[in-house]
């Protein structure tokens, strides 16, 4: 008899669990601040991602402050390797959850240090976000219109921190 009732509470601990975890969003991001060389200051945002076909990307959105002064604000977007190749120098448009359209330029328009890295300017981008919502992200591919990356509320929450508290 406890035999029994202690295999159902391990069952229904279990199959609890089990839920909670399918809950839970796909996408946790990390901020970072790290030492790039003396003076320079990087402060990053990392996650992974999948995209609507089921391939897994690297998302980092990061500043750079050079001597205490803000050098830059990028994307970084890094595929698999030989499954995607990005279509340089085209911009990066964003769809906000209220239907504005917003373009990021490229980084690397002239050369990319690999075919499935992307790199765009994010700076002009984050101050046009009206909400702290849902975007979806579509990433130029050679030999594809584009392929749409989402980025869940909680990496775009997690953006805002970067660039407000983050100084």
């Amino acid at each position: 008899m406890v035999k029994k009732l202690l295999l159902c509470c391990f069952l229904l601990m279990f199959i609890v669990l089990m839920n909670w975890g399918m809950m839970t969003p796909q996408a946790f991001a990390l901020l970072r601040q790290h030492h790039d060389a003396p003076g320079v200051l990087r402060y990053h945002s990392q996650v992974s991602i999948k995209d609507d076909t089921g391939h897994t990307w690297q998302v980092l959105l990061f500043k750079v402050f050079n001597e205490n002064r803000l050098q830059n604000i990028h994307l970084r977007l890094v595929g698999f390797p030989g499954v995607v190749e990005f279509a340089h120098p085209q911009a990066l448009e964003i769809l906000t959850a209220k239907g504005k359209i917003l373009t990021a330029s490229d980084v690397y328009a002239e050369k990319s240090p690999a075919s499935n890295v992307g790199e765009y300017r994010f700076a002009d981008v984050l101050p046009k976000l009206e909400t702290i919502d849902v975007l979806k992200l579509y990433i130029p591919l050679e030999g594809k219109k584009s392929l749409i990356l989402t980025i869940p509320q909680e990496v775009v929450t997690e953006w805002q921190w970067l660039i407000t508290d983050f100084n």
